[in-house]
């Protein structure tokens, strides 16, 4: 059968998870129905063997980015729409077609599933620091930090080839004005934030090295609102003790973005996926 959609999946050493995320994402599908192509870039472990499976292409290059691999895939895709995945997200085939669903219609250039937070082994400060920070952004989040997007044709056209940017998601959010994306609340990416404050501390500073290099684009990233915090406190949606955990974490952050300076390679650091 021809396919209905076409499923991106760049993925670097991801041998831990990419087997049981597209088992979740295949499973109740009919032969043929998703176009998945997982592209192994850059890779020292057995990210590849452990992608194989019918119904799967994998395409395997030395050359390190995501951004490439984006594009090696984006060439193989057979249909339009086009789901782009994160390979440590998990999305169920109900999902896919809600995407896809949504990427036909009229209008629509672009959509996002709404995420589902796996917080499951994350310490108890970046537990609180994650609560503040995904009601911060939750009334901005369109298609970035939810590790999966999809694109009509014509969003497509927009968009690729993708340039050499850190932050993938964040140039596609940014590349169509509000009516032209939408969340699509029937579909949820399984997302599993940093487990360690170090890891979340390495995971912003990327965000904030792709935010920079957006802005330098002409893309700056949406702010948040002032007294944004300060409402979330008074509705008592977080508490005086998370607000502490995630400023103190926040200053931290800043701190090491300055330090760090210029970019690093996708690949050599935590993902820089989430917003």
């Amino acid at each position: 059968m021809r396919p209905t959609v076409s499923v991106v999946i760049p993925a670097h050493d991801e041998a831990g998870v990419i087997g049981a995320n597209l088992d979740a994402l295949l499973a109740g599908t009919s032969p043929g129905e998703f176009d998945v192509i997982v592209v192994a870039n850059a890779c020292t472990d057995g990210t590849a063997r452990a992608a194989a499976r019918p119904g799967v292409r994998v395409l395997e290059t030395s050359k390190p980015g995501k951004a490439g691999a984006l594009r090696l895939g984006d060439a193989a895709c057979r249909v339009f729409p086009r789901v782009y995945q994160d390979a440590d997200v998990r999305l169920d085939a109900a999902s896919v077609r809600a995407l896809a669903a949504a990427a036909s219609r009229p209008g629509v250039l672009a959509c996002a599933p709404a995420p589902e937070w796996d917080l499951s082994g994350v310490g108890r400060v970046v537990r609180r620091v994650h609560r503040v920070h995904d009601r911060l952004i939750a009334p901005h989040r369109a298609l970035a930090g939810v590790g999966v997007y999809a694109l009509a044709e014509e969003g497509h056209r927009r968009v690729f080839p993708l340039p050499e940017v850190i932050s993938d998601d964040g140039y596609v959010d940014a590349s169509f004005a509000s009516a032209e994306r939408v969340v699509v609340t029937g579909a949820r990416s399984v997302v599993r934030p940093a487990r360690t404050v170090r890891a979340h501390l390495a995971r912003r500073v990327r965000v904030r090295q792709g935010n920079r290099e957006l802005a330098r684009l002409g893309l700056p990233a949406r702010s948040l609102r002032a007294g944004a915090l300060r409402d979330l406190l008074a509705a008592r949606e977080v508490s005086i003790l998370d607000a502490a955990c995630y400023l103190t974490v926040l200053a931290t952050d800043r701190a090491l973005t300055s330090l760090r300076g210029e970019r690093t390679r996708w690949g050599t650091d935590a993902s820089s996926r989430r917003e």
